[in-house]
């Protein structure tokens, strides 16, 4: 009995292989480099030779991988056709957003869901912001507004704690608490704390990967973190946040929805571009 096809695998070299970049291919298919690694070591001991040959700056593809790619490419998109063209007759949408976007996102998608029965949304979380369409129908992307894109809001920080929480009477009793980070550096932070003229020595700092992580751990009471208002209203509008300050900062940066041309869309496309963007 034949072994069945890797396509996991196979997905991965391709992604990896537009890239030659382990980092860059992990993101884009939301897996760390290890796993990335193991699903081309798998495909590797299936075909029986090496893909990759990796080096200081990077990964080349072996002469053997070369060889093997556009003919797998080729395989891969006739796929992606067709289960594309499958779904469109059962008018299924596919989205990819940021996970950061999610709340934003999803109670529309449930909303619009339950307004029109005969759209479903296919959504794919990524962790790669600035990425495109892909395969997918649509893209939201977070950034600056790609060309042919329709603009959906711009991001805007303010500082968002639990409700239970002692709120600070003054931007500068913010120096008690502990502060949660959206990203790695302090930059949002420091930000809107700029645009305060206000310099704080932040004693007490927690890191995280997203905005989405560092809001839920302001939510369990974690501490202070800023956010984009747009990504919390509801949080907000439930009394699971409150926003202690009534200040936001606009950083410069927007969510965008990317879409299919009308003649490659699926039905229902240009009703859930109208209403993501309250057209």
């Amino acid at each position: 009995m034949s072994h069945p096809l890797p396509l996991n695998a196979i997905h991965a070299f391709l992604v990896t292989a537009r890239h030659l970049n382990l980092t860059r291919a992990a993101g884009e298919l939301c897996v760390t480099q290890g796993a990335v690694s193991r699903k081309i070591a798998t495909l590797e001991h299936y075909l029986g030779f090496a893909l990759f040959e990796r080096h200081a700056r990077g990964l080349r593809l072996t002469v053997q991988g070369a060889a093997l790619l556009p003919e797998l490419q080729q395989g891969f998109e006739q796929m992606v056709n067709a289960t594309t063209k499958a779904m469109r007759h059962n008018g299924v949408i596919r989205l990819k957003a940021p996970t950061c976007a999610m709340r934003w996102l999803v109670p529309r998608l449930v909303t619009l869901e339950q307004q029109q029965p005969d759209l479903h949304v296919a959504l794919t979380t990524t962790l790669d912001h600035h990425s495109q369409l892909e395969g997918f129908d649509a893209a939201i992307v977070y950034g600056s507004t790609p060309s042919g894109a329709i603009h959906l809001f711009d991001e805007a920080i303010t500082p968002v704690m639990a409700a239970n929480m002692r709120v600070p009477a003054t931007p500068d009793a913010l120096a008690a608490m502990t502060f949660l980070h959206p990203t790695c550096d302090t930059r949002d932070w420091q930000l809107w704390l700029t645009a305060q003229n206000i310099t704080l020595t932040m004693a007490r700092n927690q890191h995280f990967s997203t905005m989405d992580l560092a809001i839920s751990a302001a939510i369990q009471g974690f501490g202070v973190t800023v956010a984009d208002i747009n990504l919390v209203e509801s949080d907000l509008a439930n009394g699971r946040l409150i926003a202690p300050f009534a200040s936001r900062v606009k950083t410069g940066a927007a969510y965008s929805l990317l879409q299919r041309s009308p003649h490659h869309a699926p039905p229902f496309l240009s009703e859930l571009a109208a209403w993501l963007s309250g057209h």
